[in-house]
């Protein structure tokens, strides 16, 4: 393995073991730059507790994306990004922004590439099966999928905006001090192969219903599923869902499997929605789908639309 001039391993070598699923590599990498990363939260943020939240934040938002990190030999400079990025949306976070990522690859990632990027969450759901229901969810939403605002994450979660800061502030303390310990850890479940699984079904489910075959839906929800959606209306059976999808092929929307996180007792699919050329603002550009679990299947859903960004809105009629 190369080495740094201090004798040490070098970042790139820790991006690479961490990407490989080695959470230490990660915690070790975390642990050489975080008096940089507190520096930079400090120069915006000034001495406070929101410093100390910019971090964190960058810390598990590094967990999420350290695939998309470029060049290995960067990740000081990457890590650095995260957080003044954190720090922005800290400074706007009455408009709920989410921090965004420096130095994303500008392509889609396939199936197979998110699944390769999972080893490095095995940690994560050891931790996550440490915190509350409430503070699980949270995380994975603001973590593991692009619903990422507060916002959105307080309608996903049937909460206020004020819950979710409450619930995000105390899961990334319990967390980060998880990750910060990992060099000792050892052991992790392969968990990533609980999200693999889960994958497939979510697959199989969407390519059924661009067949017409709602049958592999059904199966994967009780008969009696709640499920709540965007426009307020509160459901008690699966044949509701199908009723929906089955609407959206007719009006000519197209959906596309983007991402599967898959927690013990949570799972959530997000998909990119594409419109009709002759109906262009009828859906936003993505959707969730935030399900609870009973005996393997989802007893409870709930749909959340991903926001549009500026260029995406309305255009104004003049």
């Amino acid at each position: 393995m190369l080495t740094d001039l201090r004798g040490g391993v070098t970042d790139a070598d820790l991006v690479r073991s961490a990407r490989a699923g080695d959470a230490a590599s990660l915690g070790t990498l975390l642990d050489r730059h975080r008096a940089r990363m507190y520096a930079v939260a400090l120069s915006i943020l000034g001495a406070g507790p929101d410093a100390e939240d910019a971090v964190q934040d960058a810390a598990l938002i590094a967990v999420g994306r350290l695939g998309d990190l470029r060049d290995p030999d960067a990740a000081g400079a990457w890590l650095r990004g995260i957080v003044r990025n954190a720090c922005r949306a800290l400074r706007r976070r009455d408009r709920c922004v989410p921090a965004e990522l420096p130095d994303s690859a500008t392509r889609e990632p396939g199936p197979e590439e998110l699944l390769d990027r999972l080893a490095l969450r095995d940690w994560v759901w050891r931790a996550l099966d440490e915190l509350s229901p409430p503070l699980r969810l949270v995380t994975m939403l603001r973590y593991f999928t692009r619903v990422d605002d507060y916002e959105s994450i307080a309608q996903a979660c049937g909460v206020p905006v004020g819950t979710v800061r409450s619930r995000l502030s105390q899961a990334r303390t319990k967390l980060t001090g998880a990750l910060r310990a990992t060099s000792d850890a050892a052991g992790y479940d392969d968990l990533a192969a609980v999200t693999g699984a889960r994958w497939r079904q979510a697959i199989d489910v969407f390519d059924a219903l661009a067949a017409g075959d709602y049958a592999p839906m059904v199966d994967v929800f009780h008969p009696d599923v709640q499920s709540f959606w965007p426009s307020g209306t509160h459901r008690r059976d699966a044949d509701s869902v199908v009723r929906v999808i089955s609407q959206d092929q007719a009006d000519g929307i197209g959906h596309r499997l983007s991402n599967v996180v898959a927690g013990r007792d949570v799972i959530i699919w997000e998909n990119e929605l594409f419109n009709p050329p002759w109906d262009p603002w009828h859906c936003p550009p993505g959707v969730a789908w935030v399900q609870s679990l009973r005996g393997g299947r989802t007893d409870r859903l709930r749909i959340v639309h991903r926001p549009r960004s500026p260029e995406q809105m309305r255009p104004a009629s003049h």
